[in-house]
């Protein structure tokens, strides 16, 4: 059955409205009834089993038959901090880190970054990108949608996640430990940090504080993969590992 996302105020049990680009998309393109079932998610996970009892143009209502709360986590939350690809290849990414389960997207603007982007559109493309988010947890039926965080430069990501158990950053040609050998922590009480960089790689002295402030070199193998593909093999080893 099919998952989708609603905002937590359209929840007021025993019922549920849905309203905005959802209720377009149910109401026209999947063509819903009343009688017929959705999964709801409220983003703070609990998922509600609902009964569709009214279609308007200006609403869905919903009644709520029952629900769920989302199982306790059981690994570290994965925090992907991707540096700024050009356009498409931006919005793959942030779908299949979606996909694969990454809590917290972090676009950075690296020196090597071929895309800089301007502060007047800077809303508009972190809208984009959480529309991306929302239907890739819904396609994937996630319990939430990963949050998207504004783009930082490279020295603010090093210093906020400076305590992170366990923080890595792939490095081509990289000698440093690979990603499928290395010690996962125990707890799950702070995330892990993977830094992926740009088409260009990563700049000398970005390699060097980020060693500095404890990131972890890491390899992938000896082979140079693109910037998406490797954010994408890397999440799906350490996913891998963690399920």
């Amino acid at each position: 059955m099919p998952t989708f996302f609603v905002t937590p105020d359209a929840v007021t049990p025993p019922t549920i409205r849905i309203s905005g680009d959802l209720l377009h998309h149910l109401r026209d393109s999947l063509r819903l009834h009343p009688g017929d079932s959705l999964l709801l998610n409220d983003g703070c996970g609990i998922r509600y089993r609902v009964e569709v009892t009214h279609v308007t143009s200006q609403a869905i209502d919903s009644r709520i038959i029952d629900q769920h709360t989302e199982p306790a986590r059981r690994t570290s939350p994965i925090v992907l901090g991707q540096a700024l690809i050009k356009g498409d290849k931006m919005d793959w990414v942030i779908q299949k880190a979606t996909e694969l389960g990454v809590d917290t997207i972090v676009p950075i603007h690296s020196t090597h970054s071929v895309i800089k982007l301007r502060p007047e559109r800077l809303e508009h493309q972190r809208s984009r990108w959480e529309r991306i988010a929302r239907d890739a947890a819904q396609q994937s039926e996630r319990w939430t949608i990963p949050t998207i965080a504004d783009p930082v430069d490279f020295t603010e990501i090093c210093r906020r996640y400076a305590s992170a158990p366990l923080k890595g950053m792939l490095v081509e040609r990289s000698t440093g430990p690979s990603l499928a050998t290395i010690p996962l922590p125990q707890s799950h009480q702070h995330p892990m940090v993977l830094l992926v960089g740009p088409e260009g790689g990563w700049a000398p002295d970005e390699q060097r504080l980020a060693q500095e402030q404890g990131f972890l070199p890491l390899t992938l193998g000896p082979r140079i993969l693109r910037a998406e593909t490797a954010a994408i093999a890397a999440l799906s080893i350490l996913q891998s590992r963690l399920d």
